[in-house]
């Protein structure tokens, strides 16, 4: 196979993108042969980008087309672990939008076949090209910082209107998002909190449904969590704070990172602070320490550079950066935040999912669209507009 033949479902905001730098050829090897989207208008607008494309309302025809080796899916998030079940049935490569579903008895399921079918699995963690977070990663990951103590994300530069909120009736419902901030939102953030400090034992959070929105999920989240070597972790997110904020602060008993507003600075002491306590004869003894700014080399490609690594995984076997299997993880997390909440208890990691799946169905039998909803929000697709 010379380069990969890739199909795209779901011509939203994020599929559109897709469609844009593929069709531009901003990642060699991978041609975009085919779109499917149930509104015939998005396939209108994706024929006229690229008028080679061939277009269907209905993914089955598409996979069973043999016209394309793998399939990108940038779907609401219910039907990720569905269509992308379908496609590995099809003997299909498949790269999903993240998050890998909504609750993870589901993803689990998705990971079982896509380990049955032998094919590539990856999931959209883009963020895990920033050169920013792949150094944080290289150094906790080294033991730089000694033994870790804690991990602190206030990620609250999320803002969103009511009237972003309004441009979809599924939006920001359980029925047709399943969920607010941490489904939307955070599986970036939830991912790098893991990736780089490890999986919490457990976990108990705070969650306000419609807080600052007229929405019947959460938009802000207060977490607490706790790690296998007593290390803690705090994670503060909203989509209700203006100005807001992006801080990641990280603590060992070698020194700390603090990254924000796109800086990173690493503190670094002298002496193992464990080994200082009990060894200082002073009560009030400080460790000398310096402070220095650590800068990573490259530049990070984001969605782009997913797709390529997916695309290389396939035509020559690269290591994987964002293994499917991984989406289940950031997922645990927020589906153990969420439960949580619902039970005003501490949930423990791993679990099976059951409760989670039990409560989320009670709230969709009760859930409902938003209706005559009216949006100003553009799509990205309509500044590339061919008529």
């Amino acid at each position: 196979m010379d380069y990969l033949r890739l199909g795209i479902v779901g011509i939203g905001n994020m599929g559109s993108l897709h469609v844009i730098e593929l069709t531009e050829g901003k990642v060699p090897n991978c041609k975009l042969t085919a779109v499917c989207d149930i509104n015939p208008q998005r396939l209108e607008w994706a024929k006229e980008f690229n008028p080679s494309l061939l277009t269907f309302e209905d993914y089955k025809e598409m996979f069973a087309s043999g016209t394309i080796d793998a399939v990108l899916i940038a779907t609401p998030h219910y039907l990720h672990p569905v269509i992308g079940i379908d496609a590995f049935h099809e003997g299909l490569h498949v790269l999903s939008e993240k998050p890998a579903g909504v609750y993870t008895k589901q993803v689990e399921e998705f990971i079982k076949e896509a380990k049955k079918s032998g094919k590539t699995f990856g999931i959209m963690l883009n963020q895990r090209t920033e050169p920013y977070y792949q150094k944080i990663r290289e150094i906790v990951k080294a033991g730089e910082l000694g033994e870790l103590k804690r991990c602190v994300w206030i990620i609250t530069n999320w803002y969103r209107t009511q009237d972003y909120y309004n441009s979809g009736g599924w939006r920001a419902t359980y029925a047709g998002e399943g969920g607010g901030v941490l489904i939307n939102q955070c599986p970036h953030n939830l991912d790098l909190w893991q990736w780089i400090f490890g999986m919490p034992k457990r976990i108990r959070a705070f969650a306000y449904n419609g807080k600052y929105h007229d929405i019947e999920v959460e938009d802000e989240v207060t977490a607490y969590a706790e790690y296998e070597n007593g290390a803690t972790g705090v994670f503060i997110t909203t989509t209700g704070e203006y100005p807001g904020t992006n801080r990641l602060e990280i603590t060992g008993s070698l020194g700390k990172l603090v990254y924000e507003n796109g800086k990173l600075l690493m503190t670094k002491n002298s002496i193992d602070d464990r080994k200082f306590c009990y060894e200082s004869d002073s009560g009030f003894g400080k460790i000398e320490s310096e402070t220095f700014e650590v800068v990573p080399t490259g530049v990070g490609k984001g969605h782009r550079q997913i797709i390529q690594n997916f695309t290389d995984n396939i035509l020559s076997g690269t290591p994987l950066l964002a293994p499917g299997e991984d989406g289940i993880l950031s997922l645990s997390i927020s589906n153990a935040m969420i439960l949580s909440s619902w039970t005003n208890e501490w949930v423990e990691l791993p679990n099976d999912g059951e409760k989670y799946w039990e409560m989320l169905q009670e709230r969709i039998k009760t859930s409902k669209a938003k209706e005559n909803v009216v949006s100003k929000v553009q799509d990205i697709s309509d500044t590339y507009n061919t008529k």
